[in-house]
């Protein structure tokens, strides 16, 4: 049975080889280095809605190689790229692997705007090298990279498809709950949408936008409901980053969640990081959009039940 499973899938992972090949050459044209960090750390980012998968007794595996990347930016790395496998504890599901493929890509001296045009033509490389410029079909849905893309503020998606507009502070839970139901699943029909200008209680990572305290320069990027990558312009405030890493931390003491040593040699690099951006994009979920598939069990070899 194993062999039939696995020779099935060969036409899903030659789109995978030939995505992940689209996806290297394109940014290897665009003047950016490949890097390799590690894949386990000591010191995760202490997010309160994501779950780091313990490695040993002193390190996690990594739910994304952010941190090392933005060392390597302190260091003066100008543009730089990583495809690597990351892990979340928790997620499964039709469009959640607890491992998967992440793209990660910084630019020194840039903010979100130069990261939401890097989407753009990335998509569009990646559907041409993959025999994706006709449109084709997703779950019922019509996919089409050649449309024109939108872009909504965050505040005006919710206004439209919600009917209210989150301020600064917003209830999490309210706010990712009318975002699942009833926000996500009307953006990037047919072509990709850029969902903008995050309220400032959603920044993470991210720096506010000058003049307006109340906004976060993040967005995100879907298409068919599908959220495919998160992005922003990053916080280069040491001493802010420090104030909010300590209140996911106590967030995360109160949550119950497992306590994570304090990222000091991140913190510390700030002091030398100039004006930047980052993006983490899906890889997997790209893949299945691009396959037509309806789960991401279907465009790996081995997904988490199979191993």
């Amino acid at each position: 049975m194993e062999r039939e499973i696995l020779a099935a899938k060969r036409p899903f992972l030659e789109l995978r080889a030939r995505t992940l090949q689209s996806v290297r050459s394109f940014f290897l044209r665009e003047g950016f280095l490949e890097v390799q960090t590690p894949v386990r750390t000591g010191a995760p980012a202490p997010e309160p809605h994501i779950e780091a998968i313990p490695a040993d007794v002193d390190h996690f595996l990594i739910t994304s190689p952010e941190l090392y990347m933005k060392r390597l930016l302190a260091a003066g790395y100008e543009r730089i790229f990583q495809i690597t496998p990351v892990f979340r504890r928790g997620e499964t599901g039709r469009f959640h692997h607890p491992e998967f493929i992440m793209l990660e890509w910084y630019r020194l001296h840039a903010d979100y705007t130069a990261l939401q045009e890097d989407c753009r033509e990335l998509i569009r490389s990646v559907c041409a090298d993959t025999g994706r410029m006709e449109p084709w079909t997703w779950r019922g849905h019509t996919l089409d990279c050649t449309a024109p893309w939108q872009s909504l503020t965050v505040r005006e998606a919710f206004r439209r498809f919600a009917g209210w507009e989150p301020g600064a502070d917003v209830d999490q839970d309210s706010f990712d709950l009318e975002l699942v139901e009833k926000v996500e699943p009307n953006l990037g029909f047919p072509s990709p949408c850029i969902l903008k200008d995050y309220p400032a209680g959603q920044a993470a990572l991210a720096r506010l936008k000058p003049g307006d305290p109340s906004t976060a320069e993040r967005f995100e990027l879907y298409w068919v409901g599908v959220e495919l990558a998160n992005g922003f312009s990053e916080l280069t405030d040491a001493t802010e980053q420090r104030a909010r890493f300590e209140a996911a931390a106590i967030l995360r003491r109160e949550m119950g969640l497992a306590s994570y040593r304090r990222p000091e040699a991140f913190l510390e690099s700030l002091e030398h990081l100039p004006p930047c951006t980052g993006i983490a994009l899906g890889v997997d979920r790209l893949v299945l959009l691009l396959s037509g598939m309806d789960h991401l069990d279907h465009v790996v070899a081995f997904p988490p039940d199979f191993v």
